[in-house]
């Protein structure tokens, strides 16, 4: 069974930066991609980041180019997303997810099956 935990959120003041970790287990072959996902106050759950773990592609929304890199360690099993130059508008929950390349770059939460429990992270203005 296919798990995930996230963990690394907090408080951090605008421009500062955060890393979140995904770990994971369960996967039985790296026909799989982990994504990260948002969900603000009020607003639908996004994508934010995502890495194909069989080839290392990275994929981000428009929003976070330039500031967030998503990254493993295969060896710990642990995807991490680095988060600089953070904004009052990154504020959200950070969820992990997975599934199949297919499902995750699309960036559609409804057709991921997999997911971890969230992290707060909150960017004071």
């Amino acid at each position: 069974e296919v798990q995930l935990q996230a963990s690394g959120g907090g408080l951090v003041q605008a421009g500062g930066s955060l890393r979140l970790s995904c770990a994971t287990s369960g996967f039985t072959s790296d026909d799989y991609a982990i994504g990260w996902f948002r969900q603000a106050p009020g607003k639908e759950r996004e994508g934010v980041s995502c890495i194909v773990l069989n080839d290392g592609s990275t994929y981000y929304a428009d929003s976070v180019k330039g500031r967030f890199t998503i990254s493993r360690d295969n060896a710990k099993n642990t995807v991490y997303l680095q988060m600089n130059s953070l904004k009052a508008e990154d504020t959200a929950v950070y969820y992990c997810a997975a599934d199949s390349p297919e499902r995750v770059v699309s960036g559609l939460p409804p057709l991921i099956n997999y997911w971890g429990q969230g992290t707060l992270v909150t960017v004071s203005s």
